[in-house]
């Protein structure tokens, strides 16, 4: 993981600690298309509404597709209290890295 005073941490898909609480803040069809399997889907529009369903007590890695909007969030979360870190690499670097993927259409899941 790396930081600096002016970014966020981050981690590579590839660097996630097993059992970690991961955040995923894309849109419902993306979320639809393929996402992690332990993953939680909360849209980065609903963040501020939703933000008491993010536990407090351990670290939240948030994902997007390319690690721009998970950055957000992060940076998002941070002032808010959370220990949150970007996967900086996105769902496009976890299916590059053939990690697992289900879809919530029955169909193969693929990054949209």
């Amino acid at each position: 993981m790396t930081e600096h005073a002016d970014i966020e941490p981050e981690v590579l898909s590839t660097d996630l600690p097993a059992g970690a609480y991961l955040l995923d803040v894309r849109e419902d069809d993306e979320w639809a298309a393929g996402h992690a399997p332990d993953a939680v889907h909360l849209r980065l529009g609903e963040l501020g509404a939703r933000a008491g369903e993010i536990p407090q007590d351990r670290e939240v890695y948030v994902i997007c597709r390319s690690g721009a909007r998970s950055a957000y969030a992060v940076q998002a979360l941070a002032g808010g209290g959370w220990s949150a870190v970007n996967v900086s690499d996105g769902m496009t670097g976890w299916a590059v890295a053939g990690k697992p993927m289900v879809s919530e259409t029955g169909a193969e899941p693929f990054v949209a």
